[in-house]
């Protein structure tokens, strides 16, 4: 069955960017967030198992979160400039490895996973979602699910219940009713995690709260009492699009990984000192095992990362054989190195 993996670029950024080190090439310019998404990328191919793929990024400039809520992410400090400057060759070489990159203005990569996860559930295919941010759990359902790459963990419904307390279809209210000190989305003043599931499981919904609000006790029926004139707008703030049209995406059949561009690699590997076998495994149809990694040598390198469920490494080179109609040179063990600890063989081209 055919499974379409959406990966939070914006979000995948900022963790990249927080998790290593100030890496910088040997000229003093950061790299660090490149190398680390770069590494994420072969890894979240290879746990969502997937067929299609797509890398989304927020457009700069605002959207029309903007219109509802003129202060929204008013709070938010400007991106780090050794941040900021990495973007650009990210976005590059991520569309110079095949793969498809959506940078949609006026809605968020939130709006844009929303509403392809929903087009996707429309056409019968499942989802996978890689992302550590939270309010993508309201997307999830039987088919949605999401992945986050820090623990390789997957995030059905289940999951969502057992890490927040609520189910999929509670989270919008869930966040409503805390807010988003990042984005700047007032919530009920001192609701946390455990007082908003606490409140839906045990009242329900934010009409329900509503209705009961007038005979809460104590200081947090006070806070909520103040905080209700603005809940519905906190509610659309948090709510993921799932009906914008994506332009160059209108269809599943629109999101296709295509073969890198080898000229574009060799260029990139240079100017940022990133070794090539980095590239190689973050290629996109290699990354999903669709086609071995083509590499600066003129060959194919197949590594374990190619195999799918089930299958040896004999069966591997069968089918790359029957598939490709062309010779594979068996690699002996003194010679891996050469290739990478996990290379077994080269198809020749």
């Amino acid at each position: 069955m055919s499974k379409l993996l959406l990966i939070d670029g914006s979000n995948y950024l900022f963790r990249a960017y927080h998790a290593l080190p100030p890496l910088t090439t040997s000229r003093g310019e950061p790299s660090g967030a490149i190398k680390g998404f770069l590494g994420m990328l072969a890894n979240v191919a290879r746990l969502s198992k997937a067929d299609r793929a797509a890398v989304i990024f927020d457009a700069p400039g605002k959207t029309f979160r903007h219109e509802m809520y003129p202060a929204y992410k008013a709070n938010r400090p400007p991106m780090p400039e050794d941040l900021r400057t990495q973007i650009e060759p990210l976005q590059g070489i991520v569309r110079a490895l095949g793969w498809p990159l959506l940078i949609v203005p006026g809605i968020e990569a939130d709006d844009v996973i929303g509403s392809l996860s929903a087009m996707a559930v429309r056409a019968g295919v499942d989802t996978v979602v890689a992302t550590g941010d939270k309010d993508m759990a309201q997307l999830v359902d039987d088919h949605v699910v999401l992945l986050n790459t820090m623990n390789s963990k997957f995030y059905d419904r289940e999951g969502v219940i057992e890490k927040y307390g609520v189910p999929p279809e509670s989270m919008i209210a869930y966040l409503a009713l805390m807010g988003d000190k990042v984005d700047n989305v007032p919530g009920i003043k001192s609701c946390g995690p455990k007082t908003a599931a606490k409140w839906i499981n045990e009242i329900g919904g934010i009409d329900a709260i509503r209705a009961a609000a007038p005979t809460m006790k104590g200081k947090i029926g006070e806070n909520l009492r103040a905080g209700l004139p603005f809940i519905d707008e906190a509610v659309a703030l948090v709510t993921i699009k799932r009906d914008a049209v994506i332009s160059g995406a209108e269809t599943l059949a629109d999101i296709k990984a295509v073969p890198a561009e080898e000229s574009a690699l060799e260029a990139f590997c240079a100017r940022w000192e990133i070794s090539r076998r980095t590239l190689d495994r973050a290629q996109a149809l290699a990354a999903m095992g669709l086609a071995p990694a083509v590499t600066a040598q003129g060959a194919a390198d197949v590594s374990f990362t190619h195999l799918r469920a089930h299958e040896t490494k004999a069966d591997l080179l069968c089918r790359l054989l029957l598939e490709k109609k062309t010779k594979i040179r068996l690699h002996p063990r003194n010679e891996t190195k050469k290739y990478g600890l996990h290379i077994i063989a080269t198809i020749e081209r």
